[in-house]
């Protein structure tokens, strides 16, 4: 099997006649789930991905926060 198959278009009967087997069919599943795998790890690893919260915090270090209400106390027993 040819370790570029991944992410083809499965047909019942391929241009030279042969059906592919559920075995191809699985590891060209596979091979596709690997490559996102693959594509995910390197977004994940992105500065611009991996900065956002060290930015966050700069953003809400500078955000003026809204005061607080005043909360209404029960009285005890009530």
């Amino acid at each position: 099997m040819d370790k570029q198959a991944s992410n083809i278009r499965w047909t019942v009967v391929n241009n030279s006649g042969q059906c592919p087997t559920w075995e191809h069919v699985i590891v060209a599943v596979l091979m596709d789930i690997r490559q996102e795998l693959y594509n995910l790890n390197s977004l994940l690893a992105c500065q611009n991905f991996t900065g956002m919260p060290r930015t966050l915090r700069k953003i809400a270090a500078n955000t003026d926060k809204k005061p607080r209400k005043p909360r209404l106390h029960k009285a005890k027993g009530a």
